[in-house]
């Protein structure tokens, strides 16, 4: 499809602005076909920026490896430039509207000289979902279109239900790489100066521009960009939730179901518990979505969520057989790899994927050949892979997807679980009292590190409310409210019994020697059994300061795992709890100010009193 039929006004002049200011040689609409997906993998392959993978290995998969400088989110170059610097809150990077527009302008001007401009419709969501958007990125990049093309849902379909006046989120890519005439590109194209990246969102006026990056969700705008820091300003203003959270179906031996919806920061298990292989006998676990959920009440008053995504972006490093099997047996066709190893066979290999790598060399994320592991580790600083290497993989290639994954109307909503990594005090699963404490523990959200990991003293907690923290488009105080107005109007309308239970996880607690206390894995399907008997309003807990546990025996321990083990796991730590309250206290709520709602401070108050009592 070409420029001139385009049959919605605004769009087509938003485009043609965009060619006016990027001056492209040439602009393509984007059909979504298979043919256009196979096209823009030739581009990158004859350009010698990709490379098909053996066919007899991996059919229908690529490998790319990308510029040093262009290896992740960029955190520090990401900005929420609402109008009032105030409204972006203490956990975004603000910048003034107005001034970074002309700024990003000026580097815009010409970025596309030499290359061809793609418009990508794209709906986030089945298309024509009453809770699905649509969102059109403008790109100069081959490697964007084939991603957008497994990530959401592409091409001439989402632009029927656009019609000629309907909304969607603009979204403005380049890769910041004009070309002169004759010119090529010699390696990954990207601004590999990280001070001249943008990722830039501006909330009030819902819009998108992305300059420098060419990889993740700095380029893909459609996923953390639009899906959730966009998408969650949209559903504050609409009455709806966006979250970062994966979707799970829950069938129990009588053939009954339930979806949870949960959020976890990262290396807290998030992609392992999306597909989840229960270890329970008569118990199925299946994935609806293993990333972002997007909800809106329905005229039942149950809360229907829908995966908005239509593949998986899933971090390499780590997965194996052993430690996620569904996801190894969705990407062994047709998916997309990014700063993995490269095999002399013409396969994949990352560390910890459970065998050293075949062949004598292999090449590495930086695309250098140096000696094959013989194990599937590497020594420090000698990674084959990058921790952040990726795989893109459409979702219907998973064996444990659900068949109501793609349903318009979405799922309804039994359970939201939080957790993190917390070595003490957390107790292995906790239900909330009511609406307003699971939101306070969702607030309170946060996953003890290391000083290896991120320069901080041992033990530190660092608090990810609702595993938002990096995600949320507004002020966070303002978030926290949004969620308790949702749960009072449910209640108003006499629909607060429809509202889904809260409950809190940690799968990481440590006994004094060190060592891990419950097994995780499939063995957390013991903790889902028990959360999905709480919906059905089973008399399997105890009241407690902190919130509903469970009763002794409720949950049936693995084998390996002792009643002296499950007693310590799911009982209340009265100093480490008051430990908790005071961190919290002074240290993590002060920084919201005035925008974080009072209900929340006041759960503080209740949780104190309750533990003195003990």
């Amino acid at each position: 499809m070409n420029l001139n039929e385009l049959k919605h006004a605004k769009l087509k002049k938003w485009v043609e602005e965009a060619v006016s200011l990027m001056t492209p040689d040439s602009v393509e609409v984007c059909d979504g076909s298979q043919a256009e997906y196979n096209r823009m993998l030739q581009i990158t392959v004859d350009g010698g920026i990709g490379i098909k993978l053996n066919p007899e290995k991996r059919p229908g998969c690529f490998w790319f490896h990308s510029d040093p400088s262009d290896v992740a989110r960029a955190e520090s170059r990401t900005f929420i430039a609402s109008k009032k610097k105030e409204d972006a809150g203490p956990t975004n990077n603000w910048t003034d509207p107005a001034e970074l527009k002309e700024t990003m302008k000026a580097q815009y001007k010409g970025c596309m000289k030499g290359r061809t401009m793609y418009v990508i419709p794209f709906s986030m969501g089945p298309v024509g979902s009453n809770i699905a958007k649509i969102g059109v990125e403008i790109t100069d990049s081959p490697y964007v279109v084939f991603n957008m093309h497994i990530m959401t849902r592409v091409g001439s379909k989402v632009l029927d239900v656009l019609g000629s006046d309907g909304f969607f989120v603009p979204c403005l890519h380049s890769i910041a790489k004009p070309l002169g005439p004759g010119e090529k590109d010699t390696g990954w194209p990207c601004e590999p100066d990280v001070n001249k990246k943008f990722i830039s969102h501006f909330p009030d006026t819902y819009e998108i521009w992305s300059y420098g990056s060419g990889y993740g969700g700095n380029a893909l705008l459609g996923k953390k960009c639009l899906a959730l820091r966009i998408a969650s300003v949209l559903a504050r203003d609409e009455g709806w939730l966006a979250e970062h959270m994966l979707i799970l179906k829950i069938t129990n031996p009588q053939g009954k179901v339930k979806y949870i919806a949960g959020a976890l920061p990262s290396a807290c298990g998030k992609t392992n518990l999306a597909m989840l292989i229960p270890t329970l006998p008569g118990w199925k676990v299946e994935t609806i979505g293993d990333d972002i959920a997007w909800m809106k009440f329905g005229e039942d008053g149950h809360l229907y969520a829908i995966n908005p995504e239509a593949g998986f972006f899933g971090v390499a490093p780590g997965t194996s057989d052993s430690s996620n099997k569904s996801a190894m047996d969705s990407i062994k066709k047709n998916t997309i790899f990014t700063n993995t190893g490269l095999t002399e066979d013409g396969d994949i290999w990352w560390e910890q994927i459970g065998h050293g790598a075949p062949g004598e060399t292999i090449t590495n994320w930086k695309g250098e050949k140096v000696p094959s592991p013989k194990t599937d580790k590497s020594p420090a600083g000698q990674e084959i892979a990058h921790p952040n290497a990726r795989f893109t993989v459409p979702a219907s290639q998973c064996p444990v997807i659900a068949s109501e994954w793609e349903d318009p109307k979405g799922v309804p909503i039994s359970a939201f679980l939080f957790g993190g990594r917390r070595p003490s005090t957390i107790p292995l699963v906790n239900e909330s009292k009511d609406w307003v404490h699971g939101v306070f523990m969702g607030s309170i959200t946060g996953s003890e590190i290391t000083a290896a990991a991120l320069d901080l003293k041992a033990g530190t907690i660092r608090r990810d409310p609702f595993a938002m923290l990096p995600f949320c488009g507004y002020h966070m105080g303002d978030y926290f409210g949004h969620w308790l107005k949702l749960g009072k109007k449910a209640k108003d309308e006499g629909k607060g019994d429809k509202l889904p239970k809260i409950f809190f996880v940690n799968w990481f607690r440590k006994n004094a020697d060190g060592k891990f206390m419950w097994p995780g894995y499939g063995e957390n399907s013991r903790v889902l059994a028990w959360m999905f008997n709480r919906c059905d309003g089973a008399d399997n807990f105890i009241e407690t300061p902190i919130g509903h546990l469970p009763k002794p025996g409720s949950i049936e321990p693995p084998a390996d795992v002792s009643a002296e083990t499950m007693a310590e796991l799911i009982k209340v730590h009265v100093d480490g709890w008051k430990a908790e309250i005071a961190d919290v206290r002074e240290n993590h709520y002060p920084k919201f100010g005035d925008r974080l709602p009072k209900e929340l401070y006041s759960q503080l108050d209740i949780m104190e009193n309750g533990l003195k009592a003990l």
